[in-house]
């Protein structure tokens, strides 16, 4: 019995490679917002679509900018 045929995965376009953006700024939090959830968490690679140094980059600056309180920290579960 045969499973279901699996279907290539279709690659996440780059949104900043789209943007032409090459420099991640977190004084930039319009752009940082995209990559955050409603609830404050940074959304994943496989959610961006970024490479590995972008979202290692996009995440340091997300803190940064957390850190100076321009974005929010992630909200506590249930409570």
């Amino acid at each position: 019995m045969p499973g279901k045929p699996l279907r290539p995965m279709k690659k996440k376009a780059n949104p900043l490679h789209a943007k032409g953006i090459t420099e991640i700024d977190w004084k930039d939090t319009a752009l940082l917002r995209q990559f955050i959830s409603d609830r404050g968490k940074i959304r994943a690679r496989r959610v961006t679509g970024l490479t590995p140094q972008q979202q290692r980059r996009v995440a340091v600056a997300i803190r940064n900018a957390r850190e100076m309180a321009l974005l929010p920290y992630p909200r506590a579960g249930r409570g």
